[in-house]
Protein backbone atom coordinates (compact mmCIF):
# COMPACT_ATOMS: atom_id res chain seq x y z
CA UNK A 1 0.00 0.00 0.00
CA UNK A 2 2.81 2.33 0.81
CA UNK A 3 4.52 1.84 -2.56
CA UNK A 4 1.31 2.46 -4.44
CA UNK A 5 0.78 5.85 -2.76
CA UNK A 6 4.28 6.82 -3.48
CA UNK A 7 4.02 5.89 -7.09
CA UNK A 8 0.74 7.76 -7.58
CA UNK A 9 2.07 10.87 -5.96
CA UNK A 10 5.10 10.77 -8.16
CA UNK A 11 2.97 10.30 -11.25
CA UNK A 12 0.82 13.25 -10.25
CA UNK A 13 3.81 15.42 -9.83
CA UNK A 14 5.23 14.30 -13.16
CA UNK A 15 1.99 15.00 -14.97
CA UNK A 16 1.80 18.48 -13.48
CA UNK A 17 5.36 19.18 -14.46
CA UNK A 18 4.75 18.00 -17.98
CA UNK A 19 1.54 20.03 -18.26
CA UNK A 20 3.22 23.23 -17.11
CA UNK A 21 6.30 22.56 -19.19
CA UNK A 22 8.75 22.81 -16.26
CA UNK A 23 11.24 19.99 -15.73
CA UNK A 24 13.41 19.74 -12.69
CA UNK A 25 16.67 17.82 -12.49
CA UNK A 26 15.15 15.43 -9.99
CA UNK A 27 12.63 14.31 -12.56
CA UNK A 28 15.34 12.88 -14.80
CA UNK A 29 16.12 10.32 -12.16
CA UNK A 30 12.54 8.96 -12.04
CA UNK A 31 11.87 5.32 -12.90
CA UNK A 32 11.11 4.32 -16.47
CA UNK A 33 7.50 3.50 -15.63
CA UNK A 34 6.95 6.97 -14.23
CA UNK A 35 8.35 8.55 -17.34
CA UNK A 36 6.16 6.46 -19.58
CA UNK A 37 3.04 7.36 -17.64
CA UNK A 38 3.85 11.07 -17.76
CA UNK A 39 4.36 10.90 -21.53
CA UNK A 40 1.01 9.16 -21.92
CA UNK A 41 -0.67 11.87 -19.89
CA UNK A 42 1.01 14.54 -22.03
CA UNK A 43 -0.35 12.87 -25.14
CA UNK A 44 -3.83 12.91 -23.65
CA UNK A 45 -3.59 16.56 -22.60
CA UNK A 46 -2.10 17.76 -25.89
CA UNK A 47 -5.46 18.40 -27.67
CA UNK A 48 -6.66 20.51 -24.76
CA UNK A 49 -3.42 22.48 -24.73
CA UNK A 50 -3.55 23.11 -28.48
CA UNK A 51 -7.21 24.14 -28.36
CA UNK A 52 -6.57 26.59 -25.52
CA UNK A 53 -3.65 28.27 -27.27
CA UNK A 54 -5.42 28.57 -30.63
CA UNK A 55 -8.68 29.83 -29.17
CA UNK A 56 -6.83 32.44 -27.04
CA UNK A 57 -4.92 33.73 -30.01
CA UNK A 58 -8.10 33.83 -32.09
CA UNK A 59 -9.91 35.90 -29.49
CA UNK A 60 -7.00 38.35 -29.32
CA UNK A 61 -6.89 38.60 -33.11
CA UNK A 62 -10.66 39.19 -33.25
CA UNK A 63 -10.41 42.02 -30.73
CA UNK A 64 -7.55 43.63 -32.68
CA UNK A 65 -9.48 43.25 -35.93
CA UNK A 66 -12.52 44.92 -34.33
CA UNK A 67 -10.37 47.84 -33.22
CA UNK A 68 -8.77 48.20 -36.66
CA UNK A 69 -12.17 48.08 -38.37
CA UNK A 70 -13.50 50.91 -36.19
CA UNK A 71 -10.51 53.11 -37.07
CA UNK A 72 -10.93 52.26 -40.72
CA UNK A 73 -14.59 53.24 -40.59
CA UNK A 74 -13.73 56.61 -39.02
CA UNK A 75 -11.04 57.29 -41.60
CA UNK A 76 -13.38 56.37 -44.43
CA UNK A 77 -16.16 58.61 -43.10
CA UNK A 78 -13.74 61.53 -42.64
CA UNK A 79 -12.41 61.10 -46.16
CA UNK A 80 -15.89 61.04 -47.67
CA UNK A 81 -16.99 64.19 -45.80
CA UNK A 82 -13.80 66.01 -46.76
CA UNK A 83 -14.22 65.09 -50.44
CA UNK A 84 -17.88 66.21 -50.46
CA UNK A 85 -17.04 69.55 -48.84
CA UNK A 86 -14.16 70.14 -51.26
CA UNK A 87 -16.37 69.41 -54.24
CA UNK A 88 -19.09 71.74 -52.99
CA UNK A 89 -16.56 74.55 -52.52
CA UNK A 90 -15.15 74.12 -56.02
CA UNK A 91 -18.27 73.44 -58.03
CA UNK A 92 -20.92 75.61 -56.28
CA UNK A 93 -22.91 77.50 -58.95
CA UNK A 94 -22.55 81.29 -59.00
CA UNK A 95 -26.29 81.61 -58.61
CA UNK A 96 -26.17 80.20 -55.08
CA UNK A 97 -23.44 82.65 -54.05
CA UNK A 98 -25.30 85.63 -55.52
CA UNK A 99 -28.51 84.78 -53.69
CA UNK A 100 -26.68 84.77 -50.36
CA UNK A 101 -25.25 88.29 -50.90
CA UNK A 102 -27.61 91.25 -50.33
CA UNK A 103 -25.48 93.84 -52.17
CA UNK A 104 -26.65 94.70 -55.62
CA UNK A 105 -23.20 95.45 -57.07
CA UNK A 106 -20.09 93.57 -56.08
CA UNK A 107 -16.51 93.96 -57.25
CA UNK A 108 -13.41 92.01 -56.45
CA UNK A 109 -10.05 93.63 -57.20
CA UNK A 110 -6.73 91.86 -57.22
CA UNK A 111 -3.47 93.17 -55.88
CA UNK A 112 -1.54 92.85 -59.14
CA UNK A 113 -0.98 95.39 -61.83
CA UNK A 114 -3.94 94.11 -63.81
CA UNK A 115 -7.06 92.77 -62.19
CA UNK A 116 -10.51 91.72 -63.29
CA UNK A 117 -13.66 92.64 -61.44
CA UNK A 118 -17.01 90.94 -61.76
CA UNK A 119 -19.91 93.30 -61.37
CA UNK A 120 -23.34 91.81 -61.00
CA UNK A 121 -26.14 94.23 -61.71
CA UNK A 122 -29.68 93.48 -60.57
CA UNK A 123 -32.82 94.89 -62.16
CA UNK A 124 -36.24 94.27 -60.65
CA UNK A 125 -39.40 94.06 -62.72
CA UNK A 126 -42.53 94.26 -60.64
CA UNK A 127 -45.49 92.19 -61.77
CA UNK A 128 -48.50 94.22 -60.58
CA UNK A 129 -51.07 91.54 -61.44
CA UNK A 130 -49.52 88.66 -59.57
CA UNK A 131 -47.83 90.83 -56.95
CA UNK A 132 -44.56 89.04 -57.54
CA UNK A 133 -41.12 90.44 -58.27
CA UNK A 134 -39.01 88.81 -60.93
CA UNK A 135 -35.37 89.48 -60.28
CA UNK A 136 -32.98 89.13 -63.17
CA UNK A 137 -29.26 89.26 -62.67
CA UNK A 138 -26.73 90.37 -65.22
CA UNK A 139 -23.05 89.57 -65.04
CA UNK A 140 -20.57 91.86 -66.75
CA UNK A 141 -16.81 91.85 -66.86
CA UNK A 142 -14.67 94.96 -66.52
CA UNK A 143 -10.94 95.38 -66.17
CA UNK A 144 -8.95 97.77 -64.02
CA UNK A 145 -5.35 98.66 -64.77
CA UNK A 146 -2.74 100.20 -62.49
CA UNK A 147 -3.68 103.77 -63.46
CA UNK A 148 -7.25 103.28 -62.33
CA UNK A 149 -8.75 103.35 -65.87
CA UNK A 150 -11.75 101.15 -66.59
CA UNK A 151 -12.48 99.31 -69.81
CA UNK A 152 -15.72 97.62 -70.71
CA UNK A 153 -19.14 98.70 -69.52
CA UNK A 154 -19.75 101.91 -67.57
CA UNK A 155 -20.21 101.04 -63.91
CA UNK A 156 -21.10 103.43 -61.11
CA UNK A 157 -19.41 102.68 -57.81
CA UNK A 158 -20.98 103.96 -54.60
CA UNK A 159 -17.69 104.06 -52.69
CA UNK A 160 -14.56 105.92 -53.86
CA UNK A 161 -11.46 103.96 -54.78
CA UNK A 162 -9.31 106.32 -52.69
CA UNK A 163 -10.07 107.21 -49.06
CA UNK A 164 -11.31 110.72 -48.40
CA UNK A 165 -9.15 113.20 -46.55
CA UNK A 166 -10.08 114.12 -43.01
CA UNK A 167 -11.64 117.59 -42.70
CA UNK A 168 -10.69 119.37 -39.46
CA UNK A 169 -13.20 122.19 -38.93
CA UNK A 170 -12.14 124.74 -36.28
CA UNK A 171 -14.93 126.92 -34.85
CA UNK A 172 -14.29 129.50 -32.11
CA UNK A 173 -17.51 130.39 -30.31
CA UNK A 174 -19.01 131.86 -27.15
CA UNK A 175 -22.44 132.03 -25.54
CA UNK A 176 -24.52 134.85 -26.99
CA UNK A 177 -28.13 135.41 -28.11
CA UNK A 178 -27.55 134.10 -31.65
CA UNK A 179 -25.10 131.40 -30.57
CA UNK A 180 -27.65 128.57 -30.63
CA UNK A 181 -28.86 129.61 -34.07
CA UNK A 182 -25.34 129.83 -35.49
CA UNK A 183 -24.09 126.53 -34.10
CA UNK A 184 -27.27 124.68 -35.06
CA UNK A 185 -27.09 125.98 -38.63
CA UNK A 186 -23.42 125.04 -38.95
CA UNK A 187 -24.05 121.62 -37.42
CA UNK A 188 -26.76 120.85 -39.98
CA UNK A 189 -24.34 121.83 -42.75
CA UNK A 190 -21.55 119.62 -41.41
CA UNK A 191 -23.92 116.65 -41.06
CA UNK A 192 -24.45 116.69 -44.83
CA UNK A 193 -20.71 116.36 -45.54
CA UNK A 194 -19.46 112.81 -46.19
CA UNK A 195 -17.12 111.54 -43.44
CA UNK A 196 -14.45 111.65 -42.16
CA UNK A 197 -14.89 115.01 -40.45
CA UNK A 198 -13.76 116.31 -37.05
CA UNK A 199 -15.33 119.43 -35.56
CA UNK A 200 -13.11 121.31 -33.08
CA UNK A 201 -15.27 123.76 -31.12
CA UNK A 202 -13.26 126.08 -28.85
CA UNK A 203 -14.56 128.24 -26.00
CA UNK A 204 -12.85 130.62 -23.57
CA UNK A 205 -12.16 129.76 -19.93
CA UNK A 206 -14.74 126.92 -19.58
CA UNK A 207 -17.13 124.67 -21.45
CA UNK A 208 -20.56 126.24 -21.38
CA UNK A 209 -23.54 123.99 -20.72
CA UNK A 210 -25.40 125.44 -23.69
CA UNK A 211 -22.67 124.54 -26.18
CA UNK A 212 -21.98 121.13 -24.63
CA UNK A 213 -25.61 120.07 -24.82
CA UNK A 214 -25.94 121.28 -28.40
CA UNK A 215 -22.83 119.41 -29.54
CA UNK A 216 -24.00 116.15 -27.96
CA UNK A 217 -27.24 116.31 -29.91
CA UNK A 218 -25.69 116.98 -33.33
CA UNK A 219 -24.38 113.46 -33.98
CA UNK A 220 -21.13 114.84 -35.43
CA UNK A 221 -17.68 113.69 -34.34
CA UNK A 222 -16.43 116.66 -32.33
CA UNK A 223 -14.00 117.74 -29.62
CA UNK A 224 -14.99 120.49 -27.22
CA UNK A 225 -11.83 122.41 -26.37
CA UNK A 226 -11.23 125.17 -23.84
CA UNK A 227 -8.78 128.06 -24.17
CA UNK A 228 -7.48 128.48 -20.62
CA UNK A 229 -5.53 131.66 -21.35
CA UNK A 230 -6.17 134.07 -18.50
CA UNK A 231 -5.80 137.65 -19.68
CA UNK A 232 -7.32 140.80 -18.25
CA UNK A 233 -7.65 142.48 -21.63
CA UNK A 234 -7.92 140.11 -24.58
CA UNK A 235 -7.54 142.03 -27.80
CA UNK A 236 -8.52 139.22 -30.17
CA UNK A 237 -10.42 136.40 -28.48
CA UNK A 238 -10.70 134.27 -31.61
CA UNK A 239 -6.93 134.31 -32.15
CA UNK A 240 -6.36 132.55 -28.81
CA UNK A 241 -9.14 130.08 -29.52
CA UNK A 242 -7.73 129.17 -32.92
CA UNK A 243 -4.27 128.77 -31.40
CA UNK A 244 -5.73 126.28 -28.92
CA UNK A 245 -7.09 124.23 -31.81
CA UNK A 246 -3.78 124.44 -33.68
CA UNK A 247 -1.90 123.22 -30.60
CA UNK A 248 -4.35 120.32 -30.29
CA UNK A 249 -3.82 119.32 -33.93
CA UNK A 250 -0.06 119.58 -33.56
CA UNK A 251 0.03 117.59 -30.32
CA UNK A 252 -2.08 114.71 -31.66
CA UNK A 253 -0.59 114.92 -35.19
CA UNK A 254 -3.97 114.94 -36.90
CA UNK A 255 -3.61 114.40 -40.65
CA UNK A 256 -6.21 116.27 -42.68
CA UNK A 257 -7.29 119.64 -44.06
CA UNK A 258 -7.69 122.45 -41.51
CA UNK A 259 -10.39 125.06 -42.07
CA UNK A 260 -11.41 127.94 -39.80
CA UNK A 261 -15.21 127.95 -40.03
CA UNK A 262 -16.78 130.74 -37.98
CA UNK A 263 -20.23 129.86 -36.73
CA UNK A 264 -21.84 133.01 -38.14
CA UNK A 265 -20.89 132.25 -41.78
CA UNK A 266 -22.96 130.56 -44.47
CA UNK A 267 -21.33 127.71 -46.38
CA UNK A 268 -22.13 125.62 -49.44
CA UNK A 269 -21.50 121.88 -49.55
CA UNK A 270 -19.32 122.30 -52.63
CA UNK A 271 -16.81 124.22 -50.52
CA UNK A 272 -16.03 121.17 -48.39
CA UNK A 273 -15.82 118.94 -51.46
CA UNK A 274 -13.21 121.29 -52.93
CA UNK A 275 -11.19 121.19 -49.71
CA UNK A 276 -10.50 117.47 -50.06
CA UNK A 277 -8.60 118.19 -53.31
CA UNK A 278 -6.11 120.50 -51.58
CA UNK A 279 -2.50 119.35 -51.50
CA UNK A 280 -0.86 122.11 -49.44
CA UNK A 281 -2.80 125.38 -49.39
CA UNK A 282 -6.09 126.26 -51.08
CA UNK A 283 -7.91 129.57 -51.37
CA UNK A 284 -11.19 130.89 -52.83
CA UNK A 285 -13.50 133.90 -52.97
CA UNK A 286 -15.52 135.05 -49.94
CA UNK A 287 -18.63 137.20 -50.02
CA UNK A 288 -18.62 139.90 -47.32
CA UNK A 289 -21.06 142.56 -46.19
CA UNK A 290 -19.81 146.12 -46.15
CA UNK A 291 -19.52 147.77 -42.70
CA UNK A 292 -22.73 149.68 -43.31
CA UNK A 293 -24.41 146.50 -44.63
CA UNK A 294 -25.43 148.45 -47.70
CA UNK A 295 -23.52 146.41 -50.29
CA UNK A 296 -21.63 143.15 -50.75
CA UNK A 297 -17.89 142.83 -51.20
CA UNK A 298 -16.00 140.00 -52.90
CA UNK A 299 -12.53 139.30 -51.60
CA UNK A 300 -10.12 136.60 -52.65
CA UNK A 301 -7.83 135.32 -55.41
CA UNK A 302 -7.93 135.90 -59.15
CA UNK A 303 -7.01 132.61 -60.81
CA UNK A 304 -6.25 131.00 -64.13
CA UNK A 305 -7.22 127.42 -63.54
CA UNK A 306 -5.59 126.60 -60.20
CA UNK A 307 -2.83 129.18 -60.53
CA UNK A 308 -3.27 132.34 -58.45
CA UNK A 309 -2.50 135.42 -60.56
CA UNK A 310 -3.52 138.17 -58.14
CA UNK A 311 -6.05 139.38 -55.59
CA UNK A 312 -9.32 141.23 -55.51
CA UNK A 313 -10.43 143.46 -52.65
CA UNK A 314 -12.82 146.39 -52.34
CA UNK A 315 -11.54 147.95 -49.12
CA UNK A 316 -8.75 150.49 -49.37
CA UNK A 317 -7.42 149.90 -45.89
CA UNK A 318 -6.74 146.26 -46.75
CA UNK A 319 -4.69 146.94 -49.88
CA UNK A 320 -1.46 147.09 -47.87
CA UNK A 321 -1.75 143.42 -46.95
CA UNK A 322 0.43 140.76 -48.56
CA UNK A 323 -2.39 138.25 -49.09
CA UNK A 324 -5.94 139.55 -49.48
CA UNK A 325 -7.79 136.58 -48.02
CA UNK A 326 -10.54 136.41 -45.44
CA UNK A 327 -10.22 133.96 -42.53
CA UNK A 328 -12.92 131.79 -44.16
CA UNK A 329 -11.25 131.95 -47.56
CA UNK A 330 -8.46 129.39 -47.19
CA UNK A 331 -7.62 125.91 -45.90
CA UNK A 332 -4.33 124.06 -45.54
CA UNK A 333 -2.80 120.67 -44.90
CA UNK A 334 -2.48 119.95 -41.19
CA UNK A 335 0.91 118.25 -41.60
CA UNK A 336 2.45 121.70 -42.12
CA UNK A 337 1.95 122.26 -38.40
CA UNK A 338 3.78 119.17 -37.11
CA UNK A 339 5.94 117.94 -40.03
CA UNK A 340 8.12 120.86 -41.23
CA UNK A 341 10.61 118.60 -43.05
CA UNK A 342 7.95 117.35 -45.42
CA UNK A 343 7.24 120.88 -46.64
CA UNK A 344 10.82 122.21 -46.37
CA UNK A 345 9.94 124.85 -43.85
CA UNK A 346 12.98 126.92 -42.87
CA UNK A 347 12.08 126.86 -39.19
CA UNK A 348 10.33 124.50 -36.81
CA UNK A 349 8.73 127.33 -34.82
CA UNK A 350 5.04 126.65 -34.13
CA UNK A 351 2.59 128.28 -36.53
CA UNK A 352 0.19 130.43 -34.52
CA UNK A 353 -2.03 133.49 -34.77
CA UNK A 354 -0.60 136.67 -33.30
CA UNK A 355 -2.66 138.82 -31.00
CA UNK A 356 -0.38 141.83 -31.40
CA UNK A 357 -1.26 142.30 -35.07
CA UNK A 358 -3.67 145.09 -35.81
CA UNK A 359 -7.18 144.35 -37.03
CA UNK A 360 -7.45 143.20 -40.62
CA UNK A 361 -3.92 141.75 -40.82
CA UNK A 362 -4.44 138.52 -38.88
CA UNK A 363 -5.06 136.48 -42.02
CA UNK A 364 -2.04 137.62 -44.02
CA UNK A 365 0.45 137.22 -41.16
CA UNK A 366 -0.81 133.70 -40.53
CA UNK A 367 -0.66 132.70 -44.21
CA UNK A 368 2.90 133.99 -44.48
CA UNK A 369 3.89 131.23 -42.04
CA UNK A 370 2.29 128.55 -44.25
CA UNK A 371 3.45 129.43 -47.78
CA UNK A 372 6.19 131.72 -49.12
CA UNK A 373 4.22 133.09 -52.10
CA UNK A 374 1.28 132.53 -54.46
CA UNK A 375 3.06 129.79 -56.43
CA UNK A 376 2.38 127.41 -53.54
CA UNK A 377 -1.36 128.16 -53.52
CA UNK A 378 -4.20 126.33 -55.25
CA UNK A 379 -7.26 128.25 -56.43
CA UNK A 380 -10.60 126.55 -55.78
CA UNK A 381 -12.64 125.86 -57.81
CA UNK A 382 -10.99 126.12 -61.21
CA UNK A 383 -10.86 129.77 -62.20
CA UNK A 384 -12.02 130.95 -58.74
CA UNK A 385 -15.32 132.14 -60.23
CA UNK A 386 -17.73 130.84 -57.61
CA UNK A 387 -18.56 132.22 -54.18
CA UNK A 388 -18.92 129.27 -51.80
CA UNK A 389 -18.97 131.08 -48.42
CA UNK A 390 -20.64 134.26 -47.16
CA UNK A 391 -19.71 136.31 -44.11
CA UNK A 392 -22.70 138.50 -43.22
CA UNK A 393 -21.71 139.92 -39.78
CA UNK A 394 -25.13 139.46 -38.22
CA UNK A 395 -25.13 139.93 -34.45
CA UNK A 396 -27.64 140.93 -31.82
CA UNK A 397 -27.21 144.40 -30.30
CA UNK A 398 -25.29 144.72 -27.06
CA UNK A 399 -27.35 144.26 -23.93
CA UNK A 400 -29.89 142.09 -25.71
CA UNK A 401 -31.32 139.76 -23.00
CA UNK A 402 -31.57 136.02 -23.52
CA UNK A 403 -32.39 133.19 -21.12
CA UNK A 404 -29.67 131.04 -19.61
CA UNK A 405 -29.15 127.78 -21.55
CA UNK A 406 -31.56 129.22 -24.11
CA UNK A 407 -34.45 127.93 -21.99
CA UNK A 408 -37.07 129.92 -20.08
CA UNK A 409 -37.28 129.23 -16.35
CA UNK A 410 -40.74 130.79 -15.92
CA UNK A 411 -43.56 130.91 -18.47
CA UNK A 412 -44.26 134.19 -20.21
CA UNK A 413 -47.34 136.25 -19.42
CA UNK A 414 -49.74 136.87 -22.24
CA UNK A 415 -49.80 140.61 -22.84
CA UNK A 416 -52.55 140.06 -25.41
CA UNK A 417 -54.93 137.53 -23.82
CA UNK A 418 -57.72 135.92 -25.78
CA UNK A 419 -61.28 136.95 -24.83
CA UNK A 420 -64.34 134.87 -25.47
CA UNK A 421 -67.04 136.53 -27.53
CA UNK A 422 -70.36 137.13 -25.73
Amino acid sequence: MASFRKTSSEETVDSRVIATGNTAPSQQRQPLRSVALSQAQAVLLFPWYVRTRIVGRAEVSQKGAAKMSSWKKLLIQFGVCFAVGLCLGWFTPHKWMLDSLPVERKSVFGDGKFAEAEVFGRSEAANALAGMENVTKRKDMISVNGAGNFSGLDVNFDMPLEPRKLLIIVTPTYVRPFGSYYLTRLAHTLKLIPPPLLWLVVEMRYQSLETSQLLRETGIMYRHLVCDTVLTNVKDREAYQRNTALAHIEQHELDGIVYFADDDNIYTLELFEQMRNITRFGTWLVGLMAPGKSRAILEGPVCEGEKVLGWHTSERRKRLRRFHVDMSGFAFNSTILWDPRRWNRPTSEPIRHRDTIREGFQETTFIEQLVPDESYMEGRPLGCLKVMVWHLHLEAPKGFPYPARWTLTTPLKANMPLHKDD
